[in-house]
């Protein structure tokens, strides 16, 4: 049961860092330069890639990126698979 828990906290970490870095990357577009090598935006990255790039063969509609989408659907599967 304390694993379960411990899972679901993370699950959601991931969804809440999945949301900054969409957030992250539309701040050019507003004019706010964010700079990739900064080192919490690294560790952002970090985390994220391994569940956003599998996605990005199969969620790219020309130049859009849905990766961010579908993982968040995802996530939230999981989730409400675990907690029922």
């Amino acid at each position: 049961m304390i694993f379960i828990q411990f899972l679901v906290i993370l699950l959601y970490i991931l969804q809440g860092a999945i949301i900054i870095r969409v957030v992250l990357s539309w701040l050019p577009m507003a004019g706010i330069h964010v700079d990739p090598y900064n080192p919490v935006v690294k560790i952002l990255y970090d985390i994220t890639d391994p569940i956003l790039e599998p996605l990005r063969r199969f969620t790219t509609v020309g130049m859009i990126d849905l990766s961010p989408i579908v993982a968040w659907f995802l996530i939230s599967a999981i989730l409400r698979a675990l907690q029922m």
